[in-house]
């Protein structure tokens, strides 16, 4: 297998599209990169020249993306590099596409707060905005997430100190303040 794995550093240029295959989730968003640089003699730093990727996500990936990614958020892109070229018009076209194996938000830029996606569980996934996002979605019988049996402020919480024979399957941790970063 003589594939080429990059890794990008840069923002989401566009929404995530999602759609559902026949083997599974299918995603894609446009992707940009920009190389900062010091000037010496101008003492500041400048933007190079920014190239856009599409990067193409699968399956529980795609799914992930769709519920966590926003444009303009700083991502850290890892995949497989696929260069190809078509003719449109009578112009040959060169596109440049990255096959993701992962994708995760730059913490040089911000904090973030970790989810574990349950099985059956649509509203950790779901993307934002949407009716099950915001809690409207049922949830699957028997379903035990990680604010207990009915979801976020489940009366029977407060009342349960942690560790008292309820399995917990994550735990959620706040962000603190958030921290500035240096260019």
């Amino acid at each position: 297998m003589n594939d080429t794995l990059v890794t990008l550093v840069g923002n989401a240029a566009t929404g995530v599209e999602f759609r559902e295959t026949a083997t599974g989730g299918m995603a894609r968003f446009r992707f940009a990169v920009t190389p900062r640089r010091w000037d010496r003699e101008k003492q500041l730093w400048t933007d190079g020249h920014t190239s856009f990727y599409t990067v193409w996500a699968w399956r529980t990936l795609a799914l992930n993306l769709s519920g966590s990614v926003s444009v303009g958020e700083p991502l850290v892109v890892h995949g497989r590099l696929k260069v190809r070229e078509e003719e449109r018009e009578g112009q040959r076209r060169t596109f440049v596409d990255i096959e993701a194996v992962a994708v995760g938000h730059d913490l040089t830029r911000g904090t973030a707060a970790f989810r574990r996606v349950l099985r059956g569980e649509p509203a950790l996934t779901a993307p934002v905005g949407s009716a099950e996002r915001s809690g409207a979605a049922a949830r699957p019988e028997g379903f035990t997430g990680p604010d207990g049996p009915d979801g976020p402020g489940d009366p029977g919480d407060s009342e349960k100190p942690y560790g008292s024979g309820t399995k917990r399957s994550t735990v959620r941790q706040k962000a603190g303040k958030e921290l500035a970063s240096v260019p």
